[in-house]
């Protein structure tokens, strides 16, 4: 198992002020917005959070027991979203950057940082609403995996989202149980119930195949 560390954004804190750590949750829902968390560290941060890890390989429960002690540890964190509408308005990725440059602006004050991005294509740089807002965007695949600043971002970002999730008016899709995503039971309530607002009308759901 991959666990995280601080190597990554030790060596950026040398030349820039702020890590940000940046990671997505929710990209492949049929239902609910998706949600981009943004974590940042700075040169006096200390050891991150016992635990801390990808929030993929934590239980729902280690998860929302760790958010304080991620929130204490971290020098500011954002959360961001796009909805069911702007993801089929603008597109998933354009909805990604969206979300991402809501948390940042709700930040402020990190034009001059350097971001680390999870994954290996660099949709926070893409001109879809202006200027980066950020210096520099370093993507590391695995980041949520492999760095603690995005780790801590996802375990942020994961939390909120199921969340809002499991407080969702829910006519019969089961949002609290599988959170948006395509399991087998949301696809025959979607068939059985017809989409709903919280739904992606823009993707292929399984009443409309």
């Amino acid at each position: 198992m991959i666990t995280p560390t601080r190597e990554a954004e030790l060596a950026l804190l040398a030349d820039f002020p702020i890590v940000v750590g940046i990671d997505e949750v929710g990209r492949g829902a049929l239902a609910g917005p998706v949600c981009v968390g943004v974590a940042t560290v700075t040169r006096g941060t200390g050891e991150f959070p016992v635990g801390l890890r990808d929030s993929k390989l934590m239980s729902a429960a280690t998860r929302e027991a760790i958010v304080p002690q991620v929130h204490g540890w971290v020098s500011a964190s954002a959360l961001g979203s796009a909805s069911p509408a702007e993801i089929d308005e603008l597109g998933i990725i354009a909805a990604l950057r969206l979300a991402a440059t809501r948390a940042i602006a709700e930040i402020g004050g990190l034009q001059s940082s350097v971001a680390i991005l999870d994954g290996t294509h660099n949709w926070l740089a893409e001109d879809l609403f202006g200027e980066c807002p950020v210096a520099r965007v370093d993507v590391l695949p695995k980041a949520d995996a492999r760095c603690a600043v995005v780790a801590a971002a996802s375990v942020l970002a994961k939390v909120h989202r199921d969340r809002y999730m499991c407080e969702l008016p829910d006519p019969g899709y089961g949002f609290a149980q599988h959170k948006g995503y395509g399991t087998a039971e949301h696809a025959a309530a979607i068939v059985a119930l017809g989409p709903d607002e919280q739904h992606r009308r823009s993707w292929k759901l399984p009443s409309m195949a």
